[in-house]
């Protein structure tokens, strides 16, 4: 196996009234990895994602992006290698540019970012047409429509499309189907798995849906009080169950 893109080695991040969130946890992510993530509220699922992104700091432990330490790294410096989607449709877009202006700005990730003179030409809507296009839901006659009057599902796909725009080394999708209805969500599921595999991105997907979980990524993990306690891939992902992550749910 290749050396991981990132690593986490014995990561403790405590928050709060010195409340101890992440336990001395490991964690390699190699490129290619489609990992979905299971664990009860608390388990330190969001606190794993925070802490990756840089929004919050380790107290000990390692954090390597290929090797070098990115502990010290702000948050704004990963967003040069790390994307991320959230659950809240309302996050991650410019509620008053249009889905066009919100693409463009998705382009500059890494750069200076500047709209001058839009460079919305022909050629760039089509494009955009084209892209928007593959998630199914009407997103590519909207162009030209204010992000903040979209539908949830359509601005979540914005998002999902605008953080997929320059290739990531690591997506981070936070629960990003969880706030849309059933159908819209697994829409969005669809095109997501799509979109990974396609592209061969390298991501970590919260969830708390179980048959997601099995169904989609080449890897599952299950976080329980700021541990890690189970990590397969392959065949040995594929013979789960519904019922054996269940017992790792129980107090």
């Amino acid at each position: 196996m290749t050396e991981p893109v990132f690593s986490l080695k014995d990561i403790i991040v405590t928050v709060g009234d010195n409340i101890q969130i992440l336990k001395s946890l490991n964690l390699d992510i190699y490129e290619g990895d489609f990992i979905t993530v299971l664990g009860t509220n608390g388990a330190g699922k969001s606190t794993l994602f925070n802490t990756i992104a840089g929004n919050l700091s380790i107290d000990s432990g390692q954090l390597l992006h290929h090797g070098h330490s990115i502990a010290h790294d702000s948050a704004v410096t990963r967003t040069n290698y790390i994307a991320r989607v959230f659950q809240d449709p309302k996050m991650g877009t410019a509620p008053r540019m249009t889905v066009a202006e919100n693409l463009l700005l998705a382009e500059k990730r890494g750069q200076k970012r500047t709209l001058r003179n839009r460079g919305l030409t022909k050629e760039k809507l089509n494009e955009y047409a084209k892209i928007t296009q593959v998630m199914g839901n009407n997103l590519d006659t909207r162009l030209n429509t204010a992000t903040g009057n979209l539908s949830g599902g359509q601005r979540q796909a914005l998002s999902f499309l605008m953080a997929t725009r320059v290739k990531p080394e690591l997506l981070l999708l936070d629960e990003h189907t969880a706030a849309l209805d059933p159908k819209t969500s697994e829409q969005l599921m669809l095109a997501t798995n799509e979109q990974v595999t396609k592209n061969q991105l390298t991501a970590l997907m919260i969830t708390h849906n179980l048959a997601d979980a099995l169904k989609y990524g080449n890897r599952l993990i299950i976080l329980n009080a700021g541990d890690i306690v189970l990590d397969v891939r392959g065949q040995n992902k594929s013979d789960l169950n519904e019922a054996d992550i269940l017992k790792y749910f129980i107090a």
